[in-house]
């Protein structure tokens, strides 16, 4: 049972207040709190007071942290890199459970206490890659909490036996079930997205499906997804992760599907990237639609770029929706906390009593300049336990 008296600490730009965790949640917020004399105390030095970062999309078993630097010279296409990447992951051995134990640590230095991760599946590597994650998710699971994505990374009507994998991966523990461009890769996106939703329906399991299809063919492929989670009660269960379509449609067209996704309850994930169309964090917003944000990739046979500090991420996801009020930064730091942690459906999240006490200190005077100052985490607490000091490691 952890206990802990944060003293000294600033929620927003107000005065400074303490928080009191009990068995390792927050047991109350408020003034000059007086706690049972064997209880740990730690002064906040007037920092302020941030809950645990989210990552809401990421690879781990893929990353090549810590490792030696990546040559990459693969083509440009997206069935490129995917072949690049299994063919090398397979010649290398790459180890999934130690690349993605080192990343995982890298995000909790930063802050980051909740990842949903997804992970490649496929009739190549089987179930090998998913296994290592997971042996990280039980090594970490009392200072991180890590979801894991099934994801036909190569395809799945393409690659038969892969319907069979996902539905093993589903068993055996993955927590959320992914997809990948029903038209684009399989070809075929009616029965691709009846495979893969007949799965979720018989797993009792949410959906996240990478949808990187352009233009109107990525909205075609968006409206029979919708069909599917209005005709199985999917609302609250689904995400769409990229939605490029989103923005490279014309307005009516982009307001009728956020009509739709809003209605539905589907959530959409952005990166933010700088070379695609993107959907919009203020129109999304404004629709009433939950978007949230996470890196993807970060430093992999996919791409040399990507860092484990989500409000690095939310300064990005500013930047490319020209965020600049403080109230406006403030939705982009949203999407690597409150909104990323409703659409993963990570329980008990936030700076209120009864939370899970994940807590970071950052020395700024307000939530905007910790997005854009990115200035070292002072302390980050995860389950009411202190496990990192000024960007090191606070446990063994």
């Amino acid at each position: 049972m952890i206990d802990l008296l944060l003293k000294n600490v600033r929620v927003s730009a107000t005065d400074a207040t303490d928080v009191l965790v009990r068995a390792g949640r927050i047991a109350k917020i408020g003034p000059q709190i007086q706690a049972p004399a064997d209880t740990p105390v730690e002064d906040g030095g007037g920092a302020l007071l941030l809950p645990g970062l989210v990552e809401g999309h990421t690879h781990l078993d893929k990353t090549t942290w810590e490792s030696p630097w990546y040559v990459n010279q693969v083509g440009s296409a997206l069935t490129d890199r995917i072949d690049n990447e299994r063919a090398w992951r397979a010649s290398t051995g790459h180890d999934a459970a130690s690349h993605a134990r080192a990343l995982a640590l890298a995000f909790l230095r930063e802050g980051t206490t909740r990842i949903r991760s997804h992970v490649d599946v496929d009739t190549d590597a089987g179930l090998r890659h998913l296994d290592g994650v997971h042996a990280t998710r039980e090594a970490l699971a009392d200072r991180i909490e890590i979801q894991t994505v099934a994801f036909p990374q190569s395809g799945l009507l393409i690659r038969p036996g892969t319907a069979e994998l996902l539905d093993h991966a589903l068993a055996q523990g993955a927590d959320v079930l992914g997809g990948l461009d029903p038209s684009a890769i399989d070809r075929d996106p009616v029965k691709s997205l009846d495979v893969l939703f007949a799965l979720a329906d018989k797993h009792g399991k949410p959906v996240d499906i990478h949808l990187h299809e352009p233009g109107e063919l990525g909205a075609f492929t968006l409206d029979l997804i919708l069909d599917r989670v209005a005709a199985l009660g999917m609302q609250g269960k689904v995400v769409i992760s990229h939605a490029f379509c989103l923005g490279g449609v014309d307005a009516k067209r982009l307001d009728g599907l956020l009509r739709r996704l809003a209605a539905l309850d589907v959530a959409v994930l952005t990166t933010a990237p700088p070379s695609r169309p993107v959907p919009a964090v203020r129109a999304c917003r404004e629709a009433g639609v939950t978007i949230f944000g996470g890196n993807d990739g970060i430093r992999d046979t996919w791409t040399p770029y990507g860092s484990p500090d989500m409000l690095a991420r939310a300064m990005m996801i500013g930047l490319r929706n020209d965020l600049r009020r403080d109230d406006e930064v403030e939705w982009a730091f949203d999407c690597v906390t409150g909104a990323a942690a409703r659409a993963c459906g990570f329980a008990d999240y936030g700076l209120t009593p009864g939370a899970r006490a994940d807590l970071v200190l950052v020395d700024a005077s307000c939530v905007a300049e910790a997005v854009v100052s990115r200035k070292p985490r002072r302390l980050v607490v995860s389950g009411g336990a202190i496990v990192a000091r000024n960007g090191q490691d606070a446990i063994a």
